[in-house]
């Protein structure tokens, strides 16, 4: 069994001479895991399952050589700049060690974002029009749906966490953007064919460095930058500074990269597990694996379909923490100096 081969349908390009989509390939038992597990990554076109649907530009940024566009992957190889090494990532075909200084090509996973905020836009431009169109009315439909999600946020996430109840509305909007937004990149991984954008550190930093900037954004204007810079003393004497500023600055990085591991993480690790479970069965090659490895996977499939609500609302109710902590602490800190 060890020297056998299994056939596997494949969404990764693998080599310069199948850069335009699917295909099937012989993989060896010892890659039959890195295969698999390949597929979780960004790819430079999009596909459902291994049926190709379009290659994706590929927009590269370098100061050597400026700013470069290409229709797809052999193309950027054709004009002879750039290259995919052997880790499949895109280097200089003079330099093979350097990389282009700024890659801001379109990647499967970005389709995927796209998706969701044309999604998200059409359901709430349908939603604003019947609740203005009809007033009075209740609520069905979509409408009903996401009155739901407003009103639970409002009642149970945002207002209990923000101390101002004014701030707290003014920042709805964002904090109902924001779950909505997690929620649907969650689910279109648990989609057969669909890629989880919240599985990649891009992603969920963006996500993070929003929160970020909602943070300490609603914290100086509640209390002003003055008393804000106060803050980093931590309420220490003013010749401890060299201290306590340096304590201060990292604890306010300290919460966006926590939530972006956080998210990262649990979106990846389900989607590892799952992928190893079916990965088994083509390793083994045995019947009773597949017994074994389909209830399994079921159950692991309806536990990350809990975790895809569970970790948009677990980054949605933080950030709302973090910023009602950010005004409490700073109004304490004013108040004191």
């Amino acid at each position: 069994m060890g020297n056998e081969n299994i056939v596997i349908a494949s969404t990764e390009t693998h080599t310069n001479d199948a850069v335009h989509g699917s295909h099937t390939v012989d993989v060896p038992p010892s890659q039959v895991f890195p295969t698999l597990l390949g597929t979780l990554g960004e790819h430079r076109e999009l596909t459902f399952f291994h049926y190709h649907i379009v290659d994706l530009p590929v927009i590269l940024y370098d100061k050597e050589n400026g700013l470069d566009f290409y229709a797809n992957i052999e193309k950027m190889q054709e004009a002879g700049k750039y290259t995919l090494s052997t880790t499949h990532k895109i280097v200089k075909t003079n330099k093979p060690n350097e990389s282009p200084t700024l890659d801001l090509s379109v990647t499967s996973l970005v389709c995927f974002q796209w998706l969701a905020m044309l999604i998200l836009l059409v359901a709430f431009f349908r939603a604003g029009r019947r609740a203005k169109k009809n007033p009075i009315s209740a609520p069905k439909g979509i409408q009903n749906l996401l009155e739901t999600i407003i009103v639970f946020l409002r009642d149970d996430v945002v207002v209990p966490n923000i101390p101002d109840k004014k701030v707290a509305y003014k920042l709805l909007p964002y904090f109902v953007s924001l779950f909505v937004f997690i929620l649907l990149m969650n689910l279109f991984g648990l989609i057969p064919g669909g890629h989880t954008a919240t599985g990649a550190l891009g992603t969920t930093a963006g996500l993070a460095i929003t929160a970020l900037f909602v943070i300490n954004g609603t914290a100086i204007r509640q209390i002003g930058l003055k008393n804000w810079l106060k803050h980093l003393l931590g309420g220490a004497p003013w010749y401890l500074f060299f201290i306590m500023v340096p304590i201060e600055i990292i604890s306010i990085f300290t919460k966006p990269f926590a939530l972006t591991v956080r998210l990262f993480a649990n979106m990846t690790a389900g989607h590892v597990v799952l992928l190893s479970l079916v990965g088994l069965i083509f390793y083994l090659k045995t019947l009773a694996m597949a017994v074994v490895a389909v209830p399994f996977s079921i159950f692991m499939y309806a536990l990350e379909l809990l975790v895809a609500f569970l970790q948009a609302f677990i980054f949605t109710i933080l950030t709302a923490v973090f910023t009602g902590l950010a005004i409490g602490e700073h109004s304490e800190h004013a108040e004191h100096h």
